[in-house]
Parts: structure tokens; sequence; C-alpha cells
């Protein structure tokens, strides 16, 4: 059987390169090599791109399109902005190269967390109350929910934000990913200095109510034909998930199956579905929620279109409780982009 010249590509511009790194280790470990030619390429954060044929050596690849087109397959782990958002899937659309993953469409707006919520919302699905501005230059733009703009201060716009919502708000840049530039502000002073902190990261911010509650993750796989994981339960050692929480406090923990009921169970597993189809999902992604403590409705969070591969990462234990060990879904979503 002849094997599939796989490209594994990693790193990246975005801040999430060492978690891509460390994503891309654990992928390469599992594949099967029966199978799998496997390429790994590797983007450093100026941007260049490297090739690794032989262990622990890297060569520069001279001609990134013509070393792309030799191989039949790419598994772009990259997380974040140029991997998670639609750039590197619109190359290797241009170069009619298969590819593991959500398309372009899909990428770029479960990247952007603001138009991830307006499709969210025409779809029905219950979400925290939200506003977002945009920076630019020195004052800030607001948007209101019709998507007029208003150019105004920073504390013109802090007025209008909290005459809408509740403290405590979270305020997130609209294009980041691992909880990266993500704040919890109890008061307005709070709320000033962390909109100023995620402008460093995004020009456009989003900011939303709390919701108090369970958070939990459910993963989804599939192109037409989409199934959900069971549900797993995050316990952040910290006040929310933070990039902390996630990858440095082995405080945090995870509880898969979370401690919820049937019902909720079912009904999580039929709303990440219909999310991950509302934004013309393809392969896989895992869908994030909250069950509020007081009232236990669901609300969406977001959706990540390249979740995390580590070895502690949710989406491939979500999987491995269903019954699907790690090589086995590597197989399967490997097979699903062939096919697609």
């Amino acid at each position: 059987m002849n094997k599939i010249k796989l490209g594994v590509i990693y790193g990246g511009m975005s801040t999430e390169h060492e978690i891509s790194i460390k994503s891309a280790t654990s992928i390469i470990q599992n594949l099967n090599k029966q199978k799998y030619e496997i390429y790994p390429i590797y983007i450093d954060q100026k941007g260049e791109w490297y090739k690794q044929e032989k262990p622990g050596k890297q060569e520069k690849i001279e001609n990134i399109i013509s070393y792309l087109k030799n191989l039949q397959i790419i598994f772009p782990v990259l997380h974040g902005l140029y991997g998670e958002d639609g750039t590197i899937q619109g190359l290797l659309e241009l170069l009619k190269i298969p590819y593991i993953g959500c398309g372009v469409l899909a990428s770029s707006i479960g990247m952007d967390k603001v138009y991830t919520k307006i499709i969210f919302q025409k779809a029905g699905l219950k979400q925290a109350k939200c506003q977002y501005i945009r920076k630019n230059k020195e004052n800030y733009i607001y948007i209101d929910s019709n998507l007029n703009e208003e150019q105004l201060t920073l504390q013109e716009c802090i007025n209008k934000i909290t005459k809408n919502l509740q403290y405590p708000m979270f305020i997130k840049p609209s294009n980041s990913g691992s909880s990266v530039g993500i704040n919890k502000a109890k008061n307005e002073q709070e709320l000033k200095q962390h909109i100023e902190y995620a402008s460093k990261y995004d020009n456009k911010i989003l900011i939303e109510e709390e919701i108090k509650g369970k958070e939990v993750e459910c993963a989804v796989l599939g192109n037409e034909e989409v199934k959900a994981s069971c549900i797993g339960e995050i316990q952040p050692a910290e006040e929310f998930y933070s990039y902390d929480a996630k990858y440095k406090n082995t405080s945090s923990k995870t509880i898969i199956p979370a401690n919820i009921t049937e019902e909720q169970t079912k009904e999580i597993q039929k709303q990440a579905i219909k999310a991950f189809k509302a934004i013309n999902g393809k392969g896989l992604s895992r869908v994030d929620f909250f069950i509020q403590e007081q009232t236990n409705e669901i609300y969406i969070n977001e959706i990540n279109t390249l979740p995390g591969f580590t070895n502690i990462s949710m989406y491939p234990q979500l999987f491995e409780k269903t019954g699907l060990k790690y090589t086995e879904l590597l197989d399967e979503i490997i097979t699903l982009s062939i096919q697609e």
C-alpha cells in the first residue's frame, strides 16, 4: 500500500505559536506511520518556512508552492491568526491541495468572535449580552445592534456600554485564540484598562456580560453527517479559563463526561452541530457553552475550528471518551478531508 504524503504545518505568526508546536508534536506522534509519509513543515514567527525531513534538522524551503504541491494532503496545525482564520486555507485552495478541517468561510467566521455572534444570533442560539467597538487611531468606534457606527472617545463608549451591559464583563480581542488578551472587568476603571489592553491584539473588541455557571465543551466531527462527542466540563484554577489557566496552571481540571443531565447533554450536542453547520463547518470543531447556574439555561460561547491537539487538549479527549482513540480520530479527520 502506497503511503499518503501528508504535510503537517505548524508554528506560525500568531500569539499561539507555542501551542501550535505542542499540538503538531502530539499529532505527528499519534499518526499511523503505516498509512502516512509525514512531512513536518515549520513556520517561524517571522513567516519563514522550513522543512524537517530528518529528525532535529530544519532546512529553509526555497520554493514553498513547489514543495506543497508535492504533497497529497495538508494538516494545517496553525492556531490563531494566519492559520485558523482562513488565510492558510485560502492558499491551499488556490494551489488545489486538499487539507484538513474547515474551509475559508468557516475558518474566518469562527476566528472572529464578533461575526461568530452575528451568525449564532441568526441561528437562534442563546448567547451572553454583548457590545463591540473598534479602535480607530486615538479614538474608538461604537457599533450598535443594527451595525450603525459612531466615532467616540473611549469614555463615551464606556458610558454607552454600561447602559446596556452589567458588570462583571469580559473584554476580548475579536480575533484571538487560547484566551489571549481576554480579561474580566468588575468596574469602570478595569473596563477601560482591559479595553486598552485588548486593543493591542486586535482593533475590534468584544465586551460581553458574564454568564455564571458551568463551562462545558463539545467536539464535533463530520462534513454533511456530523457527530457530536460526549460533553466535557472545565474547572479553571483561576477566575476564568485564561491562557495561563489552560496551559500553565496544573490545578485546572477537565471532567469527562461532564456532571450534567442526559437532557442537557443531548441539547448541547444538538446546538453544537447546529453551530458548526451555521458557519459552514467541515471536518472538525470544538464548540464551547455555559450552563447558567441559576436557570440551567444553555448559552453558546464560541466555536474553535482548529481546536488544540496537545495531549491535554479537550478535543481528542472528548472523542477518546466517546470511543474513538487518538490515532483513529486522526484517520477519520483525514478521510473526511479527502472525501470533501
